[in-house]
């Protein structure tokens, strides 16, 4: 028993995500997330509760991909509540289904409310930003081998071409996204095949997301590139989620 009659919960986080936790006796519960961060004044369980993540998968994705089974069963752990939306014809994704099943999938968003996207899930994300009401406002976005620049060694047939072209060409007002978009993180990989350095610009310029640079993790993209769990995903969320909370007091 704590200091102070109050005991520690269980939460069973060791095995699936790696997380250490910790108690302080004249405060609530904080976790240490995979890099060792301390987060005071942090109770998984009460902040979190009414927090929901969307994590939007990419081109020819699917919800079951990669780590993101991993990243879902880390966040419900830890009592948000987590969606994984399958987007319509992924070999020749559209933006006006794929925007309009992630708006369906999200109903009202709010403060509350943050997103975690990969590849061509970032750009359906920041287009789905783009069309919320001025006044709208999200909790944060984890971005994650996003592009809004270029893409290269996508155009293996005519219909990749097309559909990297219908993407890569229609306007998007950036600046409109980042109005609704106060915190977020963009990671990288150093040896993305598809997605060149000079990405990041409009993320750290525009987004001013903190930028997280991995190593040799190519796409960031499951089996494919060997990674089935990823911890600055875990790390980036967390931390976005906890700044919105130490704003609010």
């Amino acid at each position: 028993m704590a200091r102070g009659g109050f005991e520690p919960p269980t939460l069973g986080l060791e095995v699936p995500c790696s997380i250490q936790l910790s108690y302080r006796a004249n405060r609530h519960l904080f976790i240490v997330s995979t890099d060792a961060k301390e987060y005071p004044d942090f109770s998984i369980r009460s902040r979190h509760m009414n927090k929901r993540v969307f994590i939007v998968h990419g081109w020819g994705g699917h919800p079951n991909e990669g780590w993101f089974p991993w990243l879902k069963g880390c966040l419900e752990e830890k009592g948000f509540e987590v969606f994984v939306p399958q987007l319509p014809d992924t070999e020749h994704p559209r933006i006006g289904s794929w925007v309009s099943t992630l708006a369906q999938a999200v109903d009202i968003a709010d403060e509350q409310t943050y997103f975690v996207g990969h590849s061509m899930g970032c750009q359906t994300i920041a287009r789905y930003l783009e069309s919320l009401p001025d006044e709208m406002k999200i909790g944060g976005v984890v971005f994650v081998a996003g592009y809004f620049k270029r893409l290269t060694n996508c155009d293996e047939t005519p219909k990749d071409k097309i559909t990297s072209e219908l993407w890569m060409n229609a306007p998007i007002d950036l600046q409109k996204v980042a109005s609704h978009l106060p915190k977020s993180v963009a990671i990288f990989s150093d040896d993305d095949p598809f997605v060149p350095f000079d990405n990041q610009e409009d993320f750290r310029n525009i987004f001013h997301s903190k930028i997280v640079l991995e190593n040799s993790k190519g796409h960031l993209n499951g089996p494919e590139d060997g990674v089935m769990e990823l911890p600055s995903a875990l790390s980036a969320l967390l931390e976005i989620s906890f700044k919105y909370d130490r704003r609010q007091k």
